[in-house]
């Protein structure tokens, strides 16, 4: 049977608006419903879900539910929903980047006071969701901080650029549009000596009787001022007419001649579009016109151009080695890249990069050298590179085209490789990144393969410049001057947020979706999100321009500051790293050990991470070994997250269900009684294992994402059966499954399967 029936089972007091004291459920008769939907029935037996929560083992423990803040504030049922059932509320939206911050910059924050004012009233916590996301945020305004600077150039001399070049000796004959007279003997030739040659003998009324294209073929542009050249002389001295332009635009101009060769130089502005003509009109003139050679021409200031070099410290004489990585036998890779002692650098002066390969490698990539450019190179980019390089043993090498180091696009990159000697050599190439070179995605590193040799030896790299050609008045702002806005910005975003909050919200998604399911670089753990594993045209991804390293640090610590400035106990304040697919079975949990390898790394450079939001969006699996597989995940998530001491949430879970792994998902209409059971028990199962596994001390708490099934129509899993309650607000099997997990027992025995065949 498909379970396409609604029944009226009462989820929550819709008349208790005001408030949240009144936890009764609305009674329903079931003596007269069909008896297909009395196998429901037992669902009346439950009381409200945080009624279910052991409050003397799990004191701070906080059940939550995902709403739109908008819902809450009006008062409806989801007021009514949310008040009943959970402790917390996590707004979906509305306390998000994109929601707040205008293209301008300026941020309204009137939603989240409102959220807040409703909350406090009614004694339910917020969760604050989010803080830093690449999600979600207002590309307009942060890519206009960092957008290209302007800077003072020298302008341009204007230059000569030819429409057209007309040499009538290479001609042979005349070849354009002319009309005359009836019976009239005016001709146009090429002369012997290669002259345009017209000739009229005798007077014709109508000047315009006699014209003639003496140039074709012009492509003439509105508003652009031409000059047309001629050197030109006529038997007696006279004036003609003379168009340049179109059919529809060909302004006249008398034009005076001498029997002397003269080069005329005529100013002319068509206004006219498209390809056209120069014209004469010489009906009146009784003789003969001679012209050598023509040329149109106008005058173009050509754009400032300028070689923008994408790597710092070139020189080797600074710490900063964020463009620089090696791969090296015993050590790996791709890794920071050594800066040599003094001495090492250039004809021994200063400091160069040392890279060491060994004996018998088994692919010249073994040892590789990467020059990282700040920004992303896509095919027609043109590009300039240089550097002085040298090695202990004379060695060949080859260039690879790269996304990231390590990230392999394709396998020839410089026009031409360089061959290491023991002296020092100076390299400089130019060329254009061809569509292979770049990927789908664009490319950003040149890697050097320097295994060629097959024996050990060390290479030196010193005074490096990877350049591409920048048009105009501007130029790129340095890496260090794009992490200093940004941090800026971020901290802005970070202060007026916790003054709208006014220490309210203590626990905060400090940062959402950090880790990507890439690993680049092989070092065993997944990369950050970044726009070389995403797409920048729709996120905008912090790290990339804050750093890896210092991303978190940054946000935590902006966090911190001014929660307590803005009226909250700075011991209160938990802040929790929130990401999805940490359930992984696929690959082991891979996510998840990347993710708590990233708050390591995060922590030992000053982050404060309290705690880790895994956030579940599961759905139940028929195929029983997959499901198997996604159970026992989940079993080694929950161990994993236990293992870090930190406080542990289930932040955003909801459910659908599938035939098999990664299938679509089956709508809510076709989802059966028996189906329905199977998602109710997966529910029970992942909180029963969340409570089994996870310290006491440790439980921050379990969010609801979807309260209702989803809409046809919505955005997200549109269709499917997401909710613990329908989209009437009747609970669902899953309701009990639910509340099941957090009584840690069944409440009550679900009704058999009743067919209405």
């Amino acid at each position: 049977m498909k379970y396409t029936n609604k029944i009226l089972l009462g989820a929550l007091a819709v008349g208790a608006l005001s408030g949240c004291t009144d936890d009764s459920m609305l009674p329903y008769d079931v003596g007269a419903k069909p008896e297909s939907l009395s196998q429901y029935e037992y669902l009346n037996n439950y009381d409200v879900l945080k009624s279910y929560v052991d409050r003397t083992e799990n004191p701070n423990f906080k059940l939550g539910i995902a709403l739109a803040a908008t819902d809450y504030i009006n008062g409806d049922q989801v007021y009514s929903l949310a008040c009943s059932n959970f402790d917390e509320m996590t707004a979906g939206n509305e306390m998000k980047y994109a929601s707040i911050v205008s293209d301008d910059g300026t941020m309204n924050f009137s939603t989240v006071t409102s959220f807040i004012d409703a909350a406090r009233q009614a004694g339910m916590t917020i969760y604050g969701h989010t803080l830093a996301w690449h999600s979600q945020q207002n590309l307009n305004y942060l890519n206009g901080l960092i957008a290209d600077r302007e800077i003072e150039t020298e302008p341009a001399e204007p230059v000569e650029v030819e429409d057209g070049n007309f040499n009538y000796a290479v001609m042979g004959s005349y070849q354009y549009w002319s009309q005359k007279p009836e019976g009239s003997e005016a001709s146009i030739t090429i002369s012997d000596k290669g002259y345009l040659t017209i000739t009229n003998p005798e007077f014709i009324t109508n000047n315009w009787d006699f014209q003639y294209h003496i140039a074709d073929g012009i492509n003439w542009v509105p508003g652009t001022d031409y000059t047309i050249n001629m050197m030109i002389r006529s038997s007696v001295e006279t004036s003609i007419t003379m168009a340049a332009g179109t059919w529809s635009a060909n302004p006249g101009l008398s034009v005076a001649l001498t029997p002397e060769w003269t080069e005329l130089e005529i100013p002319v502005s068509p206004g006219a579009e498209g390809s056209g003509f120069v014209m004469f009109q010489s009906g009146n003139f009784v003789g003969t016109i001679e012209v050598q050679w023509l040329k149109v021409s106008h005058l173009e200031t050509p754009a400032a151009t300028r070689w923008i070099n994408l790597v710092t410290n070139g020189d080797a004489e600074g710490d900063d080695v964020s463009c620089f990585f090696a791969t090296e036998p015993g050590v790996g890779g791709p890794n920071p890249c050594t800066i040599g002692e003094a001495g090492t650098g250039a004809d021994g002066v200063g400091h160069a990069f040392v890279v060491h390969s060994a004996d018998n490698p088994a692919n010249t990539y073994d040892t590789q050298f990467f020059v990282k450019a700040s920004q992303q190179l896509v095919a027609g980019t043109n590009y300039r590179f240089s550097m002085k390089y040298k090695a202990d043993k004379a060695a060949n090498s080859e260039t690879q085209a790269h996304n990231n180091p390590g990230g392999y696009i394709h396998y020839a990159m410089l026009p031409s490789n360089p061959s290491f000697t023991t002296e020092w050599q100076d390299m400089e190439v130019t060329g254009t990144i061809s569509a292979e070179q770049a990927g789908e995605s664009g490319m950003n590193t040149i890697a050097f393969n320097l295994a060629v040799l097959g024996e050990a030896n060390t290479y030196y790299f010193d005074d490096i410049a990877f350049e591409i050609e920048g048009e105009g008045d501007k130029e790129p702002l340095t890496p260090e001057e794009k992490k200093d806005t940004l941090t800026w910005a971020m901290d802005n975003w970070i202060k007026g947020m916790m003054e709208a909050c006014g220490g309210y919200v203590v626990a905060w998604d400090v940062a959402n979706e950090t880790v990507s399911d890439a690993d680049s670089d092989g070092d065993g753990y997944f990369d950050l999100q970044s726009a070389t594993n995403g797409d920048p045209s729709t996120n905008f991804y912090w790290a990339d321009y804050l750093g890896s390293e210092d991303y978190l640090p940054i946000v935590t610590k902006a966090a911190e500051k001014y929660f307590a400035e803005y009226g909250g106990n700075a011991a209160d304040l938990k802040l929790f790293v929130n990401d999805f697919n940490l359930e992984s079975w696929w690959d082991g949990n891979q996510k998840l050990k990347s993710l708590i390898h990233w708050i390591e790394v995060w922590e030992a450079n000053g982050a404060k991470i309290d705690g880790i939001g895994t956030q579940m969006h599961v759905s139940y699996i028929l195929n029983e070994a997959d499901q198997k597989a996604q159970e026992d995940a989940i079993v080694n998530m929950f161990e994993l997250m236990a293992a870090t001491g930190k406080l542990i949430k289930i932040s955003e879970l909801d459910m659908g269900i599938v035939e098999k792994a990664f299938a679509d998902g089956i709508p809510t209409e076709e989802v059966t009684y028996e189906q329905q059971q199977k998602m109710a028990e997966f529910y029970q199962f992942i909180i029963q294992k969340y409570f089994e596994i996870i310290p006491a001390a440790q439980r921050y708490g379990i969010t609801q994402w979807c309260a209702t099934d989803s809409p046809a129509n919505s955005g997200w899993r549109d269709g499917e059966p997401v909710g613990l309650w329908d989209l009437n607000y009747n609970r669902k099997p899953a309701y009990g499954g639910f509340a099941n997990g957090l009584a840690g027992e069944v409440i009550a025995e679900p009704s058999a399967s009743v067919s209405n065949e």
